[in-house]
């Protein structure tokens, strides 16, 4: 994966490429290496499962800073957020959207979510235009008022940090080429937001499938704040697992259609979880609590379509 999105930006880089189809094929394939890295290496580095070794695990998170995002905020939003409260609106950050989207039934509807099954394409696929731009200035804003960054200069430390990176991910993916590259620069930023339109769209349909779907659940909590059931139950009414039978596809993004098995295991890596879900379907079974399941990813994402309409009309 990372050869795949590496490769293309080096031969963009050297100015060799001077048509057009060319151009847009080599970003876009750029932009499903992107998808593998973030769902195959950074998913598993951060979450310390990818390795036995913390250092490797550190160094190949870092693999999350080199696509234009942030490890140290997506270990927040992701690690700390969504794997604490799944399903569970504004506490899940990755079911907290703008207002012109609606991923929970406990949030906020407007008459524009009727259509938010036909519109929804366009936004999964500039979300990583988003990421890569403010998102994760934002986000970093935000969680310190929430109570991380908190100690003495570490905002501040992590604002420059998160800007530095940006910076270098933008000198090798888009002005390198806009230098080298002999066509139009109008043609070369267009194949670039293509590149991130096939990342957004990947990633997207691979996470939002497993959770914002008809029968997962959406807890909300009571005046104190409080959910009923334990985490463990929890995690099981709001997840849910899609072609387990299929490995090339497993393979292709990291074994996140195992994401049963990846929330109540999330410092296992992803390469176990097709044998570990035996085992938990048949405790599941066994102490007769769910155990969600799609048979292909097909199924799970006309679900998934199904389940935000449903979310735009009530």
């Amino acid at each position: 994966m990372l050869t795949l999105f590496f490769v293309p930006l080096i031969i963009l880089g050297t100015g060799a490429v001077s048509h057009p189809l060319l151009l847009f094929a080599l970003y876009i394939t750029s932009g499903f290496g992107m998808a593998g890295v973030g769902m195959g290496v950074m998913h598993d580095a951060i979450h310390g499962s990818y390795s036995k070794k913390p250092l490797v695990n550190k160094y190949l998170g870092y693999t999350m800073n080199l696509i234009g995002a942030n490890s140290s905020v997506w270990r927040i939003q992701h690690n700390v957020l969504h794997h604490t409260y799944t399903n569970i609106d504004q506490g899940d950050d990755d079911i907290n959207a703008p207002f012109f989207l609606r991923f929970s039934p406990n949030a906020k509807r407007y008459w524009i979510h009727r259509f938010q099954h036909l519109y929804i394409w366009l936004f999964y696929g500039l979300s990583t235009v988003s990421w890569i731009t403010a998102k994760d200035f934002i986000r970093a804003n935000r969680y310190r008022k929430l109570g991380f960054f908190n100690k003495k200069g570490e905002f501040r430390k992590a604002i420059w940090k998160i800007g530095g990176w940006k910076l270098f991910y933008y000198s090798y993916a888009l002005v390198l080429p806009l230098i080298m590259v002999p066509l139009p620069m109008w043609m070369i930023v267009l194949a670039f937001l293509s590149m991130h339109f096939v990342t957004g769209i990947s990633i997207s349909m691979v996470f939002q499938t497993a959770h914002v779907v008809s029968n997962t659940t959406f807890p909300k909590p009571d005046d104190k704040g409080v959910i009923a059931h334990d985490w463990t139950l929890h995690q099981l009414a709001s997840t849910s697992n899609y072609a387990p039978n299929n490995r090339f596809f497993s393979w292709l993004i990291g074994g996140l259609n195992f994401q049963v098995e990846h929330h109540l295991f999330p410092n296992i890596c992803h390469v176990h979880y097709r044998k570990l879900s035996k085992i938990v379907s048949k405790t599941a079974m066994e102490y007769n609590v769910p155990y969600l399941v799609k048979r292909t990813f097909l199924m799970a994402l006309f679900d998934h379509v199904k389940m935000l309409r449903q979310l735009g009309r009530g």
